[in-house]
């Protein structure tokens, strides 16, 4: 008997079991894959540094940079390069560059004087009736109007979570700007009252590691040591009187006083419909679009574009393939050998799931593209690379909330269960953190300081999972 089966070995799984092993609970990690880290995989490429999933990590939750501190990765913490001065959005076949400081919409051209007048006027916007679950494309135009809207909100929807704003649901995409307009009648006047008091802003400045985001769950996994197993995938979870019995096929049936299910939406459904038919219909119907990286390094030379910013975003209405670009090399050091620059371009989600599933060298030709377009570059790149990935990042359509609540009685209902994953609080790197810590913290709650200390039960599935 074991205190938590933790389900699961991506960055939700492997920080949830590293922070219950830290705090004296007997922990097994089980990871279907051979490599564990889900998505967060960076790969160095002859002097280039491709990531596969998420290129950075926001500071805006303080559990990620505390997490980084505990692992000792912060030695290694690399802060946006210098030359990131500006946004680019795609417009009329051409980026439009904005200031990246906070008045830059207000002072750029890319808004016409009237969108950017609404912009302003939105601090007398009276807070008005609206339904429950507005999408994040109606609180927008609601409260900034349809040009930001149109020519902002989608391409960051896009760009962000590789959705449709008009299909987010607002409440649980961005539940601080709600929240500021509740309690002052106004998002502007609620980022006034923050800046004055020197609260977080709904936003961050993003970071990441020398070795790329992979460090994180690299680290995590030689912390774990033998409490992570690979090559192990469980089949089924049952309920019994004292706890659950972990159904880990070849690996054999063990015993546990809890169970962490830290999977993609489809595989928790899966997993424990036996325990909540309603729970499991909910995480079912999250959908999660295919989505492809286009990974893609020339020599400096071959490019004109100043690549002085995060990269660019391309709002809808463009009728481009290509949904954005990261200026990797400009982001962070270390991510192109010297007299080189590294991109990364992305294609799928909502808005072109199809595209996402083309082969390979179609992708890099699409890519290559939209860079010889939009940044001039010119002849063969000096490395492309493709990966496909054909369950993208949830999205949090509309209703999300009362799928959550619905995951939450579940657990209520179910003692000892619990739930983690990049579709509670946003698929990005620190929000998985937080969430993880969160549910930590909860099943420690639950298991109480009665902590075990047979740690058979794990050798014995290290011992069959490596038994050809």
């Amino acid at each position: 008997m074991i205190d938590v089966a933790v389900v699961g070995g991506g960055v939700s799984g492997l920080s949830c079991g590293y922070l219950l092993a830290r705090r004296g609970f007997n922990v097994a990690v089980l990871e279907r894959q051979i490599r564990a880290g889900g998505n967060a995989i960076s790969e160095r490429i002859g002097g280039f540094l491709m990531e596969h999933g998420p290129s950075s990590v926001s500071a805006l939750h303080a559990d990620v940079s505390d997490l980084s501190r505990d692992l000792g990765l912060d030695t290694q913490r690399l802060g946006l390069g210098a030359n990131v001065r500006h946004r680019y959005l795609a417009k009329g076949g051409m980026l439009a560059r904005i200031s990246a400081r906070p008045a830059g919409f207000l002072t750029a051209p890319y808004l016409s004087i009237g969108g950017r007048a609404r912009m302003i006027a939105e601090i007398a916007v009276p807070l008005g009736r609206h339904h429950p679950d507005e999408s994040v494309a109606e609180f927008f135009r609601r409260r900034f109007g349809r040009e930001f809207t149109e020519q902002v909100i989608d391409p960051l929807a896009g760009g962000l979570f590789a959705a449709r704003a008009e299909d987010l649901d607002m409440a649980a995409v961005f539940p601080r700007l709600a929240e500021m307009e509740r309690r002052y009648g106004s998002v502007t006047l609620g980022v006034l009252a923050r800046m004055m008091t020197g609260g977080r802003m709904p936003g961050g400045r993003l970071f990441s590691w020398r070795d790329g985001i992979g460090a994180l769950p690299a680290m995590l996994a030689r912390r774990l040591g033998g409490r992570l197993v690979t090559g192990v995938a469980v089949r089924r979870v049952v309920r019994q009187s004292r706890g659950f019995v972990v159904d880990a096929g070849p690996a054999g049936t063990f015993s546990a006083r809890s169970v962490m299910i830290a999977n993609q939406p489809h595989v928790a459904a899966n997993l424990i419909g036996r325990l909540s038919e309603a729970a499991a219909a909910e995480l079912a119907s999250i959908p999660a679009p295919p989505i492809s990286v286009v990974f893609l390094g020339y020599r400096r030379d071959q490019v004109a574009h100043p690549l002085d910013g995060l990269g660019y975003l391309t709002p809808s209405g463009e009728t481009r393939t290509v949904s954005g670009a990261l200026f990797c090399s400009t982001m962070f050091a270390a991510r192109a050998p010297e007299g080189h620059i590294a991109l990364s371009l992305y294609i799928g989600g909502a808005r072109a799931g199809d595209a996402a599933r083309l082969p390979a060298n179609e992708l890099i030709a699409l890519a290559r593209a939209d860079v010889e377009d939009l940044l001039c570059a010119r002849g063969e790149p000096v490395l492309a690379r493709v990966r496909h990935w054909p369950r993208g990042l949830p999205q949090m359509t509309r209703g999300h909330r009362h799928r959550l609540a619905a995951i939450g009685r579940a657990q209520e209902q179910i003692p000892g269960l619990f739930l983690t994953g990049n579709y509670f609080e946003g698929p990005g790197l620190a929000a998985c953190v937080a969430r993880a810590g969160q549910a930590a913290s909860e099943a420690a709650s639950f298991l109480g300081r009665d902590r075990g200390s047979d740690t058979q039960p794990r050798q014995a599935i290290v011992a069959a999972a490596a038994t050809p």
